[in-house]
């Protein structure tokens, strides 16, 4: 699948590059996970329900998730956000 990153997710990811090369190494990981198959694998993808629903995450570390909508009727993935935890 194409990986897709929303304007804040391009924001996050250069705020990460700028603060820790750890988290950037684990968000390239789960990245990759999730261009393979979305809706399993690494960081215990969780399907998000309420104001999120459509939605999924990915825990990048205790604090921080990735949040990414999956496109059925495409073959790519909107990467939505890489900080905080559910601020949407």
């Amino acid at each position: 699948m194409k990986i897709i990153l929303s304007p804040e997710a391009w924001e996050d990811l250069q705020y990460w590059e700028e603060k820790d090369a750890n988290i950037v190494k684990r968000i390239k990981q789960l990245l990759e996970d999730i261009s393979q198959h979305p809706d399993t694998g690494i960081g215990k993808p969780e399907r998000l329900k309420y104001g999120l629903s459509g939605k999924w995450s990915r825990r990048i570390d205790s604090e921080h998730r990735i949040i990414y909508k999956i496109h059925d009727n495409k073959i790519e993935v909107l990467v939505l956000s890489m900080r905080y935890h559910y601020k949407k």
